[in-house]
């Protein structure tokens, strides 16, 4: 069934960004929310995002327009009814997932794709909450989504090779380049980036060099636009712990499990650059400076 109209659940950061690529492509999208309140905010900054690229002429101020008219937002499941896929972006809690596809799987039409932006839990545990897991996929978009290019769509070992077929299609028909992997936790990007964060962390503990140090080695010596300490900032150390953490649970592996120096930041409510310290203090925020 080709993918006519689009739904998404959640209007945060990301869910605010897959539904405004989702109306900038032509798609008339529904986009769902717990409260007005929430609703409100994240409808907000499409249009102010909207905004932006109408200033920088990415787009023109028609496009705009037409992109706000195709957007349409919602606090109720019914409103998801007619969509032909519905992307879900809520928080990173399984169980709230479950619950929410439980929900939606009896009021969304039966053809329907189902998919998760999900960037670190497995697939296959949120589909038993479904009576459709040969429609059932991941889709992870990168932040901030009306950037970045990349998407991983990954298939569960019940997905139906067509379902793919037409997840990857509608990703490119989105401007994004998707990229096929398997349901295993942190898929390909963060199965790799995360070991590389928490090994920074590790080189940081025992003395193999300063923050600034470690970060320029790797933007001199390897190319990286940016070093892995100023990267964990931008994500956020409580996002990196938590991810770590499945992917630990997951495998069960020493790469995936998180540092002590990481974990005693968290607690201490240093999360990086949106508390205003992590690696770095950000009092200054055109000039950062390092803490260790």
């Amino acid at each position: 069934m080709p993918i006519q109209k689009v739904g998404v659940l959640g209007c945060g950061l990301m869910g605010s960004g897959i539904a405004q690529v989702a109306a900038m492509a032509g798609y008339p999208t529904v986009v769902k929310e717990v409260s007005e309140e929430f609703l409100r905010k994240g409808m907000t900054g499409i249009d102010k995002s909207l905004a932006k690229f109408a200033e920088k002429q990415t787009i023109t101020p028609e496009k705009r327009t037409e992109t706000l008219e195709r957007l349409k937002g919602t606090t109720k499941f019914e409103d998801l009814a007619d969509c032909d896929i519905v992307i879900e972006a809520i928080t990173e809690n399984l169980q709230v997932k479950r619950e929410t596809f439980a929900a939606i799987d009896k009021i969304v039409k039966p053809g329907a794709i189902f998919a998760s932006n999900t960037s670190s839990l497995v697939i296959t545990e949120m589909i038993t909450a479904t009576r459709r897991a040969d429609r059932f996929i991941g889709m992870h978009f990168f932040n901030p989504v009306p950037l970045m290019k990349l998407v991983e769509v990954v298939a569960t070992v019940m997905t139906a090779p067509a379902v793919m077929d037409e997840a990857m299609k509608f990703a490119v028909s989105l401007g994004k380049v998707p990229i096929r992997t398997t349901d295993r936790s942190g898929f390909i990007v963060n199965r790799l980036l995360v070991p590389y964060l928490l090994d920074a962390i590790r080189a940081l503990e025992e003395g193999a060099g300063n923050v600034e140090d470690i970060d320029k080695g790797m933007k001199l010596g390897c190319g990286y636009p940016m070093g892995p300490f100023t990267l964990l900032d931008f994500v956020g150390l409580e996002t990196t712990l938590y991810i770590a953490n499945i992917m630990f649970e997951e495998f069960r592996e020493k790469r995936f499990a998180p540092p002590p120096l990481l974990k005693r930041l968290v607690a201490a409510g240093h999360h990086g650059k949106k508390t205003g310290r992590g690696f770095y203090d950000y009092s200054d925020p055109a000039n950062p400076k390092a803490l260790f």
